[in-house]
């Protein structure tokens, strides 16, 4: 486990490393193209009306909102590889509580959106079917009953997550620095984000996915922090480190 939080502390490197660096940038990757198509697939509509319960209840409702979910899952894998391209311990600490902290802001948003894709839905169709408008001030009782503090908690860790993937990848010239400020950026700005128009969502959106490609640019060309494994042909699994005898 000491290998995976913290590898420059452990004085090796795998050569399954490079695979899980390129892995996570590939999440990562894919996160940042699933966060512009989700505003840009999402319906937009007065949502008090029966126009407001067809979009609860259309396919692209619940496919744009189950982008947005992997979405968030794509960039809480990302950020292991961030973590494992730090050269020291001092570095592996700093994105080490960046992953830890979207991890959990993740986690605890992934709940309000499946009540936000599945359950609006269900409210949808029995709104339409119905005829009755009225129906969708359930909507209202969903998105702001007990659910929208745990949602508000976990969009305030992923700005926190934010601030210190920003913070890790400029301290870090290895990596694409810009790519991790418009990432960490991207993310503090997805609360803020909702209460715009759908214009400014779809541009949030836009930097999130430059941020998160630009950066899996970068994790793509990088392997795991350590010496690098000399290719003489041999399938050697561990490498040791060259340590300085002071």
């Amino acid at each position: 486990m000491a290998d995976l939080l913290f590898p420059a502390a452990t004085g090796t490197v795998t050569r399954t490393s490079r695979y899980r660096v390129r892995l996570a940038a590939a999440a990562l990757a894919v996160a940042g193209i699933l966060f512009v198509l989700y505003p840009a697939i999402r319906p937009y509509t007065d949502e008090t009306t029966l126009a407001g319960a067809q979009a609860f209840s259309s396919t692209a409702w619940v496919a744009a909102h189950t982008m947005g979910m992997l979405g968030f899952i794509g960039l809480a894998v990302g950020l292991v590889g961030v973590h494992l391209v730090q050269p020291g311990i001092r570095e592996s600490r700093l994105s080490f509580w960046a992953m830890v902290v979207t991890w959990i802001g993740a986690g605890l948003t992934l709940t309000y959106y499946g009540a936000e894709a599945y359950g609006l839905r269900v409210i949808g169709r029995l709104a339409a079917a119905s005829g009755d408008p009225g129906l969708l001030d359930l909507a209202h009782q969903v998105r702001f009953g007990p659910g929208v503090v745990v949602f508000g908690a976990g969009l305030v860790l992923l700005a926190a997550g934010g601030v210190l993937t920003a913070i890790t990848t400029w301290r870090d010239r290895r990596l694409v620095r810009w790519g991790g400020l418009l990432t960490g950026i991207g993310v503090l700005l997805y609360l803020p984000q909702f209460f715009g128009p759908p214009p400014v969502r779809i541009a949030h959106g836009v930097l999130l996915a430059v941020g998160c490609l630009w950066l899996a640019g970068g994790l793509w060309s990088r392997r795991a922090a350590g010496p690098r494994p000399s290719d003489d042909g041999q399938r050697t699994a561990v490498v040791p480190v060259q340590r300085a005898p002071f």
